[in-house]
């Protein structure tokens, strides 16, 4: 009973506060404690009880009400930061106020004249309770007194943490607190593990959830590709202003990566429990990669990611992260019967902000053979979405780190371990290595994939030709899959569909050929396959150029509506207990995502010297012309390739993108391929290697065939493997590696994909659902 009167009354309190057409004085506790007193309500119940018309019906006409309730509810928070909330009163006072502001502020965001206001010193009529904290503080803006104490507050032994303190007469002083001594779980820089204890966990995520919609302001501003505005929410939290800031980093780091959602490993029990630390580790993520995300405007990276330096830290965060991203995977013999966690998105974005940040933490994951035990799940997570647009962004992540790691040679020796695991992917059975479950999920992606993935295809298949030098040996499955792709890229309507398609040959060229240079006594599969498929080869070099051909082919193209051809691959049985990839289900909501920029534009090159360094290649005209920008391709997707712009691309949402789509059609109509320009890039094919290599083995190997009867492959393969190319082939060309480099598309786009996953993420309560964000646009599938 006492329960629905108080709701009663909260819900009177704030229909009082929207009616009012009178401002209501700062000074009238009386009207004001009715937010913050009440100890049933819990955040759901805020939500439902302040609809988002009536807030938005207070800033338009009632704006000096909505500044005293946020000036009061800061007030609270600022004296209990102070006192230590030591009562259960004050500690409910708390939250309520944490879970008002947390209402509220989105609709400060989105109104353009309200953006200012927290960024304001206290006027007169609000500052009755504040007036003493400004004399302290010299006159401090409301953001900031906010940010304080909210950092202080996560740190408030009773409340949010373990309380050091013996005996009932102890008191520990909130201004003489040591953070660093209160850190939330042991791991980086911190030794001991507290006690759980759920209460304070509940208390901590209520409270980084207000930290997180403080931070959310970048939501409502558009896209730019201008990365020098930055948040001052988050500027001023990871400021030294904010003595907490690398106490809470490391424990927020240490709460994600000592998580183990199994728990002990009782069957059912994530059914049985509430798991408190679940929701904390989900916020904390999130806080970490906003937090990380915005460094990435500053000058120098964020020192709480390079103060990292220990092996053991490194270990435990690889290994924490490791962990978590595979636990999807784990199959068990009960269905259902263990945790499955839901992050994994923010768990890869972390991922690749460490390694942007901290070289040493790349190179120690690139040493260490635990960098397989990140890839697999990455390549899950591939496969699994490859059908699914509204996960089009996951898709990119997981392309994206891995062209990160494929630019250091460890990443391709490394691949090169047997796989034996057992993951469910509806993929053909295959008895091969790390490489070849890379290459077979990529052709899957390309083969299987929907449309809107075509933009990655450039960076799938620069991912292979990165890895390929390093290849010992690939197996049957692999090798048959990449000369499917070759037929399938190479068809001459293919070829001539858009100005860059021949780009995708000239990747796969260079992987055989880096393979046959430098990789050929392992490898009889591939140099088998390559005889096999050795009409390909010779097509390509006869490609007929006159317009006659051109226009038959591209006749062609109109009879096959498929991107390519996806017959000839071979399908074989997938893996036992693997469920096919699925569209999205009607009425999943996504968020759009900007354009990626082109891959000479992600990436630069560098020649790998004798002893293994790495030089960088200086940019000239590339063999493969610049992509064009009528390319039939533009404008057809949230995810397109900007091609041959600078990078400070205007940047499109998918709205945008919708608007642009007729203007786009008829200026990639104008685009025709001409002989001159098949010409151009024909007569740069790298086909010499392969050339000698069929003009030496083919005959040796029809020669067997007919003197010894053979039908038999694998005779003709233990052949290819005693054989020798030595001295026959073109000297070895140098290794080029196209690493990642970062630029201002990709951080516009992280930034927007950062957003859109913590925006749809947030849906109990809801936080940011149906106010008028302009980062990005929600759609419905």
């Amino acid at each position: 009973m006492g329960s629905s009167d108080s709701k009663l009354n909260f819900r009177k309190a704030v229909i009082q506060l929207t009616t009012k057409t009178q401002p209501v004085e700062a000074t009238d506790d009386a009207f004001w404690d009715q937010f913050w007193t009440d100890a049933t309500t819990t955040v759901q119940d805020v939500f439902a009880l302040v609809p988002a018309a009536e807030i938005r019906a207070v800033r338009e006409e009632s704006p000096s009400n909505l500044a005293t309730l946020c000036y009061k509810a800061v007030e609270k928070l600022v004296q209990a930061a102070e006192s230590g909330c030591p009562s259960e009163r004050e500690r409910q006072v708390v939250l309520n106020c944490t879970r008002i502001l947390t209402r509220i502020l989105p609709y400060i965001f989105e109104d353009q004249d309200w953006r200012g206001f927290f960024w304001s010193t206290v006027p007169g009529a609000g500052r009755a309770g504040l007036n003493e904290l400004d004399e302290d503080d010299g006159a401090r803006p409301l953001a900031e007194l906010l940010l304080l104490a909210v950092a202080d507050l996560l740190f408030c032994p009773d409340f949010t943490v373990h309380s050091h303190k013996r005996g009932p007469d102890s008191v520990e002083s909130m201004q003489s607190i040591d953070s660093c001594e209160y850190i939330w779980e042991a791991g980086v820089g911190f030794a001991q593990s507290p006690p759980l204890n759920y209460i304070h966990d509940l208390n901590r995520t209520e409270l980084l959830r207000l930290l997180l919609t403080c931070f959310s302001e970048t939501m409502y501003l558009p896209p730019a590709s201008d990365n020098t505005v930055l948040n001052p929410w988050v500027t001023f939290f990871c400021s030294a202003e904010n003595r907490h800031a690398l106490p809470l980093f490391t424990s927020l780091l240490n709460v994600v990566c000592a998580y183990d959602p199994v728990g002990y490993g009782i069957p059912y029990n994530h059914l049985l429990f509430s798991d408190y630390r679940e929701q904390l580790v989900e916020q904390a993520v999130q806080i970490l990669i906003v937090t990380l995300e915005h460094d990435a405007g500053a000058p120098q990276p964020p020192a709480s990611t390079s103060s990292i330096e220990e092996q053991e830290d490194f270990d435990f965060v690889l290994k924490g992260l490791a962990r978590l991203l595979t636990n999807p995977l784990t199959q068990t013999y009960l269905p259902n019967s263990t945790k499955k966690i839901q992050f994994h998105q923010e768990l890869l974005v972390l991922f690749w902000k460490l390694c942007d940040f901290n070289k040493k933490f790349l190179f120690f994951v690139l040493k260490s053979s635990d960098v397989l035990d990140i890839l697999v799940p990455i390549l899950y997570y591939l496969n699994d979405a490859r059908a699914d647009q509204s996960r089009v962004g996951l898709m990119h992540i997981g392309v994206f780190i891995l062209l990160l790691l494929s630019g250091e040679r460890n990443f391709g020796v490394r691949l090169n371990k047997p796989y034996s695991l057992h993951v469910p992917m509806d993929i053909p059975v295959f008895t091969g290595t790390h490489a070849d479950l890379l290459i077979v999920v990529f052709h899957k992606i390309i083969t299987t994939g929907h449309q809107r993935l075509q933009p990655l295809y450039d960076c799938l298949l620069t991912i292979i030709v990165n890895v390929s030098p390093y290849l010992k040996s690939l197996s049957m499955v692999a090798a048959n899959k990449l000369l499917h792709l070759l037929e399938a890229f190479s068809t001459s309507w293919y070829l001539f569909s858009t100005a860059q398609n021949h780009h995708l040959v000239f990747f796969l060229l260079e992987t055989f050929n880096n393979i046959i240079q430098y990789q050929f006594d392992g490898n009889c599969n591939l140099v088998y396959a390559i005889i096999r498929k050795r009409n390909v080869f010779h097509q390509l070099a006869n490609l007929a150029s006159d317009p006659a051909s051109i226009q038959k082919a591209l006749q062609k193209k109109k009879k096959s509506p498929d991107l390519i051809s996806r017959t000839n691959s071979q399908e074989t049985v997938s893996m036992e207990g693997s469920r096919p990839a699925v569209p999205a289900e009607p009425g999943t909501l996504k968020a759009s995502l900007v354009a990626i920029p082109a891959i000479d534009k992600l990436t630069e090159k560098s020649q790998v010297s004798e002893d293994g360094t790495m030089v960088s290649v200086p940019k000239t005209d590339s063999p493969q012309p610049v992509q064009s920008d009528l390319s039939a391709a533009a404008g057809t997707s949230d995810t397109e390739s900007n091609s041959g712009r600078d990078m400070e691309d205007v940047f499109y949402t998918e709205a945008e993108m919708q608007r642009r789509r007729l203007s786009s059609a008829s200026s990639a109509s104008l685009w025709a391929p001409t002989p001159e320009w098949v010409l151009s890039w024909k007569c740069k094919l790298p086909l010499q290697t392969i050339m000698r290599l069929l003009q030496v083995l083919v005959p040796q190997v029809e020669k067997i065939c007919i003197d010894k009867g053979l039908t038999d492959e694998s005779e003709i393969l233990k052949f290819l493997q005693h054989g020798t190319l030595v001295g026959l082939l073109p000297v070895p060309h140098p290794i080029l590696i196209r690493k990642y480099q970062a630029n201002a598309g990709t951080a516009t786009w992280f930034r927007t994909y950062m957003w859109g996953v913590v925006y749809l993420r947030n849906v109990d309560p809801p936080i940011w659902y149906d106010t008028d964000v302009r980062l990005f646009e929600i759609q419905r599938m």
